[in-house]
């Protein structure tokens, strides 16, 4: 079943494969959500709400930037998956040297787009003026590293492919330690503030890169990653850009549609945004186990078509991960509800930043299972090749719907009724995603490597 961390999870129990696989994944985003809490909890106590709002405001707008080439390891996760499902290791080599070939030859023209990005960025966001220079140093450092961050994406999704999710965990815990690390020092000590907090990122991240790559070249020869090699496949690209491409758009979206509440947020003040933020880091944490579970069950999906499995045994495994994702929100909504206030106290201890983030936790835990529901259809669809319709489901409910909910909302209900607007979306994208899920369509798209 499992050879040097890799996960056949064509055979055996569809509900063992999907845990075992995700797990990791989870442990290795909670590392990476823990890092970015640690800079929230650093700047919030010891530097101040302009500084805390700042580091919230850089998130979706690092998010939007890291997207397409997120989505890219997403394409190459689904390609090598069936590849490896179909037991052509020949032709996983011509698809990681294909990615990389590809993520070395964009890092840089995308770094530089980032950084000219910045200021616009800013100005369409609205952002207090009392956040805005630490907003624009902290954007400005970390989108100078954002190679590390698309190295280590590009990393994670080779090996995910294979059916290893372990290994990118370690890569993730090496990051999560020196970053914080180097947040206590770099702000407690050498008072750097916001730039301390940006300069340990960056670092941390280009340091997990690196250290993959020499990691996986050592352990794993059969895939060694050789940046510099050139060798690029056309067709495979093709089939990574088909199906990455669409991935990578979804989710450069919703960082759109995040920035789009954001600017709306940003016109309630510097503690309000702070609030927003610290509200948001949390929902993030509490959501990681969904996530690692659609990413599983997108492996999952790849292998078995790739190896020809019964559709019984794929929708086996899609039903596991939809149940499990649903009990998971339905246990953080009994567990967070009560405590919220406190949670988001512990990030901040200003009475108005406290009071905003309860009231968007308050406002979006009830709709979690509809979202757990969308997350694990849409990536399930997609590693059976599917990449147009999670595209179109996202852009509908989360920005076409969502963001005017939200802006309704507040404009006619109060600030504090505002975020409400998410469930809005949530309840149209599992609507869209189940009906869509059932009439089947997702299917016809057949395995990469037959």
């Amino acid at each position: 079943m499992e050879q040097s961390g890799m996960r056949n999870m064509t055979e055996g129990s569809p509900a063992r494969h999907i845990f075992f696989f995700a797990l990791p994944m989870f442990l290795g985003s909670l590392l990476q959500q823990l890092y970015n809490m640690v800079d929230s909890w650093v700047v919030g106590n010891y530097v101040g709400d302009a500084a805390l709002a700042a580091v919230g405001i850089g998130f979706p707008v690092i998010f939007m930037f890291t997207s397409l080439f997120t989505g890219m390891a997403n394409g190459g996760t689904v390609v090598i998956s069936q590849f490896y499902g179909a037991g052509k290791m020949d032709r996983v080599r011509d698809a990681v040297d294909t990615v990389y070939t590809t993520f070395v030859v964009s890092a840089i023209p995308l770094t530089l787009l980032a950084l000219m990005l910045v200021k616009p960025l800013l100005s369409l966001l609205q952002v207090d003026p009392a956040a805005y220079d630490e907003a624009w140093l902290y954007l400005m450092i970390v989108c100078g590293g954002l190679v590390g961050t698309i190295g280590y994406n590009t990393n994670a999704g080779i090996l995910q492919g294979l059916g290893n999710s372990r290994t990118p965990l370690l890569f993730l815990a090496v990051a999560a330690v020196m970053n914080i690390v180097l947040d206590l020092a770099l702000v407690l000590i050498f008072h750097w503030g916001v730039m301390g907090v940006a300069v340990a990122t960056i670092f941390s991240q280009a340091f997990s890169w690196i250290f993959g790559v020499f990691y996986i070249n050592r352990v794993y020869p059969q895939i060694g990653i050789h940046p510099f090699c050139f060798r690029f496949d056309r067709q495979l690209f093709a089939d990574v850009m088909r199906i990455g491409l669409p991935a990578g758009v979804q989710m450069a979206m919703v960082s759109v549609g995040m920035m789009m509440v954001m600017g709306k947020v940003n016109t309630y003040g510097k503690a309000f945004t702070a609030g927003y933020n610290v509200g948001n880091k949390l929902d993030a944490v509490a959501f990681l186990p969904v996530q690692s579970l659609s990413n599983a069950v997108t492996a999952y999906v790849g292998q078995n078509i790739g190896a020809g499995a019964s559709e019984g045994r794929v929708h086996q495994g899609i039903r596991v991960t939809v149940a499990m994702g649903v009990g998971w929100c339905l246990a953080m909504l009994a567990l967070l509800m009560p405590f919220r206030s406190e949670l988001v106290g512990f990030f901040s201890p200003s009475a108005e930043v406290v009071s905003a983030g309860a009231v968007y936790l308050k406002s979006i835990l009830p709709f979690y299972p509809l979202f757990a529901v969308m997350f694990c259809l849409n990536n399930a669809m997609r590693g059976a090749g599917e990449s147009m319709f999670p595209l179109i489901c996202v852009v509908f409910s989360l920005i076409l719907v969502r963001v005017p909910a939200v802006y309704l909302l507040a404009e006619h209900a109060g600030r504090e009724m505002m975020f409400y607007g998410f469930g809005v979306g949530w309840a149209v994208g599992f609507a869209v995603s189940v009906i869509y899920y059932l009439a089947g369509r997702w299917k016809r798209h057949g395995s990469l490597a037959s």
